[in-house]
This record gives C-alpha cells, structure tokens and sequence, in this order.
C-alpha cells in the first residue's frame, strides 16, 4: 500500500510534495511506534494469536476505509471527475491510515514470534528454516507489491468519468488481507498458543524507574557511590535482572544514531518516488511506472543477502581482516550517505530538463500564427518571423503589458504575472484579431502528456483519444488539456457523421503540446497534414536508469546494515530480553522518519538536490560519531554473564528477605508501640 501512497496524496487528495511526504512519513513512523503497544498487549493480555486476529482486523478495516476514501465518485456531484467535498476523501483517509498503522505496527512484533513459538528446543534447525521462509515471504510480498499496486492504480475507473484507480490499488490488498486472516484462523487447531506471561518490556521500564527514582532519593553526598547507577535497583530487584538490563541499556546507547540512517531510507518511497515522476521510464521492452522504481530494493535484497553472507564476509575473514558487527553497520550508513549523495547529482540533472517556468514578477508568451502568410512580431532580442499556422519556439518573458499592432488596430494584453499564455492571431475577412489563452505553469503530473486541440477549421469539431473525449471544439477556439499516457495516441476528429480524420502522434513522459489544426484542414487521407504539433512543455528525457545506482547504494547499505544491526543486537541482549531490543531497533526507524519530518519541515531549501545533499551530509556526520561509539564499545558473552548472577541469585534472594523480615520487624515494632501508647491514653480516659 505504500508503494502508491505519496502518489495518492499528491495527485488525488492535491497535496504539494512537501506536506505529501510530511504526512506520509508520520503514517510511517507510527507503524513503527505501535509494536511496543502491540507487545505490551500480547504479552500482558491476550497472547500473540488473539492479539494478531484482533488486530488484523484492525487492520483490514483500515484498508478497507482507504479503499473507500479513495472512490472520486462519492462526492463528485457535478460528474467531472474531480471529488467535490475533499474534507470527507481525506477525513477517512486519515482514519484508514490511523487503523492501518495500529494493526500493522501490533502484529509486526507477534507474527515471527508466534511462528517461533511453534518449535521445540530441540527443533533448533527446523526454527532456522522457518525464519529463513518468513524472511523470503516478506521481500517476496515487498517485490509483488510493489509491481502489481502500482499496475492496479494505473487502471481507470470510475462511473462518469474515468480516473486512476487508487480505490483498486488498496482495495485488492484489503481483500488480500481478509483471505490471509480467514487462513490464519482456519489454522487455530493446530498452532502451539503459549499463554501470556507478564512483559518483560513493562519489568524492564519498572526497575530503570525505580533505579532512577532510587538515586534521586540518596542524590546527596553523604551516601555512597555505586559502580553503576541501575545498581541503586537492587533494594527491590534482584543482581541478574539489573546485569540483563545493564546489558540492554549498553545497546541501546548504540541506536542513539541509528534513525538518521533510517531517515535516509524510508525516502525511498516519498522523495525518491516523487524524483522518477519527471522521469523517462520508457526502457524499451516495457515500461516502468514511478512508483515501480521501488521494486529495485526488494530484488536487489534477494540478490545481495545471499551474496553478502556467502561470499563477500567469508573472503574478508579469510584475508584476516576484523569486519566486526559494528563496523559493518558504519559501512551501511556510510553506503547509505553515498545513495543520497548519488540521488542529488541524479536531480542536478532533472532540474537541467525543466522548463524555465515564470517568476511571480512576470509572465511567459508564445506566440500562434494562424494567418496564411508569415507573421513578423517586434519581440525578442531580434524579432520574430513566425510561419502560417504555426507558433515560435520559446516562450518570451515580459513584466510590462503587451502592445500588439496588427493590420488594422493595436491590442494591448495586460496578463497575470506567473503565468503562461499563448496569444493567436487570426484572420477573419480582412479583418485580424488576437485572443489570449493559458497554458501550464508546472509538469504534467504522474508523467503523463498534457495535450490540447487549438481549433482553425471553420466549423465545430469533436475530437476523441482512447475513452477520453474533448468534447465539441468551436472554431478558433482551444480545447481543455487531456492527460495522456504514453506510446502512440491516436485521436479520432469528426465533423459531420460520415466526415473522420485519425491522427496518431508517439508521446513520451510529462510532455505538453497544442495541436494547431489549420483553416487549411480537410476531412481525406491526407488530413494528418494539416495537423501541426506546438511543443508546450518537452518531455521527460532524464532516463530512470539512472535511478539504480542510487537504490543499489541504498539496498546494499541496507543489507550490511540493518541484518548485520539485528544480528549484533542479539548476539549482545539475554535471553529474556530479545523483544525489548526488537522494540527498540523498531523505535528508531519510527524516529528516523520523524527526522525526516522535522528536518523536511524546518529547511527552507528551494532546490531538491541541496535537501539530498543535506541528508548526506547530517548521515556522514552520524556516522562518523557512531564510527566513535564502536571503537568504544565491548562485546559481551550474555550467556556467560546471566550465568554468573544466576550462581549469586539464591545468595541475593536470602540477604533480601533477610532484609524486608528486617523492615517488617521494626515496622512491628513501631506499630505495637502505638498501640500500646493508645491503650495508655485509654485507660487515662477512663480513670477521668
């Protein structure tokens, strides 16, 4: 679903590219925010099968609410594709997004425990297989995904007009997601459901609480140091969960940077997506959809995983070089860095193909010849001399009103600035006269062709492409702009019932032209010819190839990073603690993408490219810190560890009760002294 997401914000709720990333990167960061809920609830209450049905649900009700949110034709009253109440598209949108982000953030810390559970000790090999299937699932579902939802949002539909299909595009994962449940359930007979035990998330957070609130307490000097300050938690807690969350506490420290890295990655699906939209996805033997790029990431995880682990770590080690855990998720980040870095040379060459659209202190101009002679116009740095039924090449910047002199009158044309226009001139009789029409002022989105007819022939015309239709054209008038995909159009342009004329022209990505039809014009075979193309806008001819070294930087950085990341945090958290660190390493991507909020909010940068570049540069400052902690840190044997408290456990068991019978003594004593003092004043009381 989020393969389309940012494209559905900005092209169907309207929203500009900043708060469509802003909003996209919130939903993101509370999928990741959610598990802790989600375990807290699973380990404390209902048991991970009960939280995962219950929360799927959830889950498939907010997809469905997208789905719905996402029907134009609800509040399109005037039937012209364009929804008419957007507060309602967007209201359920946010509510869809809310439910999905709750129930995919729940069960994403119950599912691969759940099938964990589902082994025995001895099972060891068979556990390995099983994560290893569900790992593959998840980049295999990655890959379908993010082919086919974009295919399903490219279909039209709709009851009067035709649109993009985003109600499709999360429709069908709803209905995914329905069958995926009802399978899951069938199977509860045969699944292994251990019964909730308390949370060690919520035992973990109560002793770094009370150590905390402990040494607040004996802050002044008189007390006596401890080695570390958890250890002001052993008057309620015993050595061994203090030295398992001392050994959390020290891998936590390391995330500290971890979430600018995840900050750069999840732009993969907001900027990076939105960058492929002024691109040329034609690359020959099919065509690949903006927010198609994405499937790079999954395919290059399927390539790379394998290729890391069997070939390029094993021939480091056997050069004798020390690759440690760390060391390689500093290579990540840096990697990462370089993918930004490579993102921003990509745009710097975008931006050269773009047209030169106009400032807020003027206006652009092309001039549209529709006499039978050549026009000769006082503009430009040397005139213009423009050909019968055709128009200049460039559009030419004014800040002052134009005067038009043409045979028998002069016109002046005062126009809005920002904006662009095209004046024709035609003749009527003896007569000539100019009228003024816009023109964009931005790319056609999606990389669509944003084509329009200017109408020379002497009577009214109706000109179809596809199932869209331009509907009845006048004479010397200009029709409304269609989006068209690219490949071949064929427009069909009728007068009379048995008149027709075809016209096919090849179209690119994100280009704009006006199509002159010339007074000339007849209904033959030879029609075509009196049909001249205007090139509005060019299209797009920075090639979206370019885009793979990019994601290859930032899928190999994510491969040396984030398993190696999950691998290290294992490796150095007890047993009885893997799910606070898997919240954990969850909490900094939640983190990162609220980086990316603040950071996408509080710069003010004109140009993309220099944002990319900014992110590159706060990630190599990160990494060079954590580079830092690395060199620093210790690696641990937690097993080693918990088995030398566990030998002093029953020891601290005895000098703490011996120490609580010690306080409910006196507190006896106190409480008998008061009464007795009580029977005392009693008896006074009665001899009185």
């Amino acid at each position: 679903m989020r393969a389309v997401l940012v494209l559905y914000f900005k092209y169907f709720l309207r929203w500009d590219d900043d708060f469509a990333t802003t909003i996209y990167h919130t939903f993101v960061a509370l999928c990741y925010l959610t598990p802790i809920l989600g375990a807290i609830v699973a380990d404390s209450w209902l048991g991970k099968f009960k939280t995962i049905v219950y929360l799927s649900i959830v889950y498939t009700l907010g997809q469905v609410i997208m789905a719905i949110s996402a029907i134009h034709d609800i509040t399109d009253t005037n039937r012209d594709g364009t929804p008419d109440n957007m507060t309602f598209h967007i209201a359920l949108s946010m509510v869809g997004l809310l439910l999905i982000a709750l129930g995919t953030g729940g069960i994403k810390p119950c599912v691969a425990a759940f099938g964990g559970d589902q082994f025995e000790d001895h099972q060891e090999k068979q556990r390995s297989t099983f994560f290893s299937i569900f790992y593959l699932s998840i980049n295999a579902g990655s890959l379908l995904s993010t082919v086919i939802t974009p295919i399903l949002r490219a279909q039209e539909c709709g009851i009067y007009v035709k649109q993009q299909c985003y109600s499709l595009a999360f429709g069908v994962p709803a209905a995914l997601m329905v069958v995926a449940l009802i399978v899951f359930i069938v199977g509860s007979g045969m699944y292994v459901k251990t019964a909730p035990k308390g949370n060690i998330m919520v035992k973990v957070c109560k002793c770094i609480g009370f150590a905390v609130k402990n040494r607040f307490r004996h802050r002044s000097s008189s007390y006596p140091k401890r080695e570390h300050w958890m250890d002001w938690a052993e008057e309620k807690y015993d050595k061994l969960l203090i030295a398992q969350v001392k050994m959390v506490l020290k891998v936590l420290f390391l995330y500290i940077p971890l979430p600018m890295f995840w900050a750069l990655f999840d732009q993969q699906g907001s900027r990076w997506t939105l960058q492929a939209t002024t691109m040329n996805g034609d690359f020959g033997f099919l065509i690949i959809q903006p927010d198609q790029m994405q499937t790079v990431n999954p395919i290059l995880i399927l390539i790379l995983v394998p290729i890391m682990d069997s070939c390029l770590y094993p021939l480091i080690a056997k050069c004798k070089l020390n690759f440690s855990p760390l060391k390689r998720m500093t290579v990540g980040m840096f990697l990462a860095a370089l993918a930004f870095i490579a993102a921003g040379l990509v745009q710097l060459q975008i931006d050269q193909t773009l047209p030169n659209f106009p400032s807020g202190s003027s206006y652009q101009v092309k001039f549209t010849n529709m006499l039978n002679q050549p026009l000769d116009l006082p503009f430009g740095p040397d005139g213009l001399t423009i050909d019968p039924y055709k128009a200049n090449d460039d559009y030419l910047s004014f800040n002052e009103p134009i005067d038009l002199t043409l045979a028998n009158e002069t016109i002046q044309f005062n126009l809005e600035d920002g904006t662009r226009n095209t004046i024709v001139i035609f003749q009527e009789g003896p007569i000539q006269s100019a009228e003024n029409f816009t023109d964009l002022v931005a790319k056609p989105e999606q990389g669509v062709n944003s084509i329009k007819f200017l109408n020379g022939y002497h009577t009214t015309l109706n000109i179809t492409v596809g199932g869209l239709d331009y509907g009845a054209i006048a004479s010397k008038e200009m029709s409304k702009y269609l989006g068209i995909s690219n490949g071949n159009a064929e427009f069909l342009i009728k007068g009379s019932p048995t008149e027709e004329c075809k016209y096919t022209q090849t179209l690119g990505f994100g280009s704009s032209y006006t199509l002159i039809i010339a007074p000339t014009f007849n209904f033959g075979q030879d029609c075509a010819t009196h049909i001249n193309q205007v090139m509005n806008i060019q299209p797009n001819t920075f090639h979206m190839a370019w885009q793979i070294p990019q994601y290859f930087l930032m899928t190999a950085g994510e491969v040396v990073f984030s398993v190696t990341g999950l691998e290290f945090s294992y490796s150095q958290a007890p047993s009885n603690m893997k799910s606070v660190l898997q919240a954990g390493w969850l909490l900094t991507v939640a983190v990162g993408n609220i980086i990316v909020l603040i950071i996408a909010e509080a710069a003010t940068l004109s140009e993309q490219w220099a944002e990319y570049i900014l992110f590159a540069s706060l990630l190599l400052v990160v990494c060079v810190v954590f580079a830092g902690m690395a060199y620093f840190y210790t690696y641990i044997d937690p097993a080693k560890e918990e088995a030398q408290f566990a030998e002093q456990e029953p020891e601290d068991k005895k000098s703490r009760k011996s120490l609580e019978m010690g306080k409910r003594n006196s507190e006896d004593r106190r409480s008998s002294s008061s009464s007795s003092s009580s029977d005392e004043k009693e008896d006074k009381q009665t001899k009185i």
